[in-house]
């Protein structure tokens, strides 16, 4: 059974990393078709009411800035150290015994996905920025991410794992990311555990959710950045 599981998840690495060149060309060429749907919008602030004959206008929420501190125990900042950049962002804690290392693995996943081509002067790993974001920074300092890092065989510059105050990571993941979480104030009874990742665009719209423990998920949300690439391509 562990082999089953163990060939699943390698076929899973296969078909992410080495099929996504062929994503670019077939949604490219369904995008010029009309039938790709772009990734939607999420987590509307308000809606503008109609005006002169002009329709009602949804505003949809604009992810604020937060400083946090990364593995290499540097401050960035997710707005901007990483202005023109779209986001996959998960939350986790480097003493998870149940969902947080498949999260990881999967992260990595995409992490090769989008990763450096030294033939190309364009490459995947410009695009987009993997971050984790532990939910136990009391436990989990700096150095103690660098060694999680290393684990799951990150790259410092293109995946941060980061650490800060609990209650500024509490509110951005409630109030920010809009992640169903219940009640809670980021004090020392609180605690967040989920599974997602969330994808935020160049701009910091929300434009998806993901089951970061499900396959097929994993395989939209790389499809979905590169729906982001082509929209930002069409927008110059």
């Amino acid at each position: 059974m562990a082999q089953k599981r163990s060939n699943k998840k390698f076929f899973l690495g296969l078909v992410v990393a080495f099929l996504l060149p062929l994503s670019f060309y077939l949604i490219t060429v369904q995008l010029s078709k009309g039938k790709v749907k772009m990734p939607r919008y999420y987590f509307a602030d308000k809606v503008e009411p109609a005006v002169n004959g002009a329709p009602a206008d949804t505003v949809y929420h604009q992810v604020g800035d937060i400083e946090l501190t990364n593995q290499l125990g540097e401050k960035v900042s997710l707005n901007k150290s990483l202005a023109g950049k779209s986001v996959v962002l998960d939350f986790f804690f480097t003493n998870c015994p149940s969902i947080c290392p498949q999260l990881s693995k999967n992260m990595r996943q995409l992490q090769i996905s989008f990763k450096k081509d030294p033939k190309k002067e364009a490459s995947l790993d410009t695009i987009v920025q993997f971050i984790s974001i532990t939910v136990d920074p009391s436990h989990d300092s700096f150095q103690v991410l660098r060694t999680y890092a290393d684990r799951f065989g990150a790259n410092h510059d293109r995946w941060w794992f980061l650490t800060g105050d609990k209650k500024t990571i509490y509110n951005f993941i409630r109030n920010e990311l809009g992640i169903p979480t219940g009640p809670g104030d980021g004090g020392a009874d609180d605690f967040i555990h989920t599974e997602k990742f969330v994808l935020l665009d160049k701009d910091r719209f929300i434009r998806g959710y993901y089951n970061g423990l499900n396959d097929t998920d994993v395989r939209k949300c790389a499809d979905d950045i590169v729906l982001l690439t082509l929209e930002r391509k069409k927008k110059k």
